[in-house]
């Protein structure tokens, strides 16, 4: 009997003593998983932690750059002010040149072309390659090349028109443009951008519209630009060949250039908007808007550097 007992409290201290490890088991197996899930639902994968872009001092009253691969604004200054936009302006004047027409067309430079501000070596009577001279033209930063484009692609519906009329048409197709890509706060007062008065420029709109402009660009119609890429060209029209040197003087140093365009009056100050490609399919876009003649490229070079550096982190 005593034996028996023995045996039965035996097999009870057992059981308790296994259900005990199990539940002491599972215990631990809980609190584990519950602190993974914790941590999980606190902390973020390390390749999407946000960090900051570098901080920098630059002299242009408004600036953005802009990453069109993950559609992130990286940095912002002033981004919404509107500014006068001085030779920024031929991006527009140079996409609905290129929508308007095809690139075979003929432009023969006029009298009134050449009469423009600006002497870039065209000659009155000469006969371009639409294409051809709005590379020239962008590289240039060319007023005559511009409004030779101009007076030949405006009012192309109506007969009997003045050059004045043709350019407020040729205008016009400006501001529509802009008004289909959502530039609220971008407009034209004439096709190169040269300041209207001592206080007026010939155009206006905000680092964020430029940016958005030249995404558009570079998006929809690469080939406008890529002339843009080389410090250097030499152009022809059918009669004669014109050395052609970018007035972005950073053309041949940052990596990856796209396109470029820049821009300097009196009014305007200096300007600058470029597209870069600092890793294969991620186009960083920067705008640069009322900075000074030699202060738009020291800024660029800022801006280029801090978002390589962002990039790398």
């Amino acid at each position: 009997m005593n034996n028996q007992f023995l045996t039965n409290r035996e097999s009870e201290i057992k059981f308790f003593a296994v259900l005990f490890l199990v539940l002491s088991i599972l215990m631990v197996l809980s609190y584990i998983l519950g602190s993974r899930v914790k941590r999980g639902d606190s902390s973020v994968p390390t390749e999407t932690v946000s960090h900051e872009f570098p901080t920098i001092a630059i002299e242009a009253r408004a600036a953005y750059v802009y990453d069109a691969r993950t559609k992130t604004v990286l940095y912002a200054k002033n981004e919404n002010i509107r500014m006068p936009l001085a030779s920024l302006t031929k991006l527009m004047s140079a996409l609905v040149a290129t929508e308007l027409s095809s690139d075979y067309t003929t432009v023969v430079v006029s009298r009134d072309s050449i009469a423009t501000d600006g002497d870039s070596g065209l000659l009155s009577g000469e006969r371009w390659n639409l294409k051809d001279l709005l590379d020239f033209s962008l590289i240039t930063s060319s007023n005559d090349g511009i409004r030779a484009v101009a007076l030949t692609l405006g009012a192309l519906d109506r007969s009997d028109v003045t050059s004045d009329e043709i350019l407020t048409d040729f205008v016009g197709e400006m501001n529509k443009k802009a008004s289909v890509l959502d530039l609220k706060n971008t407009y034209f007062w004439n096709e190169t951008g040269l300041d209207e008065s001592e206080v007026k420029g010939g155009a206006y709109g905000t680092a964020k519209d430029m940016a958005t402009l030249l995404e558009y660009i570079i998006t929809y119609h690469p080939q406008v630009l890529e002339a843009t890429q080389d410090a250097s060209a030499t152009i022809s029209s059918a009669e004669f060949s014109h050395p052609a040197k970018n007035t972005n003087s950073l053309a041949g140093e940052i990596p990856g250039l796209i396109a470029s365009k820049t821009g300097f009056t009196s009014t305007a100050g200096g300007n600058l908007v470029f597209a870069f490609d600092p890793e294969l399919g991620r186009p960083i876009i920067v705008t640069i808007l009322g900075s000074t003649s030699d202060g738009r490229f020291e800024d660029a070079r800022k801006l280029i550097n801090a978002t390589l550096e962002y990039i790398n982190q």
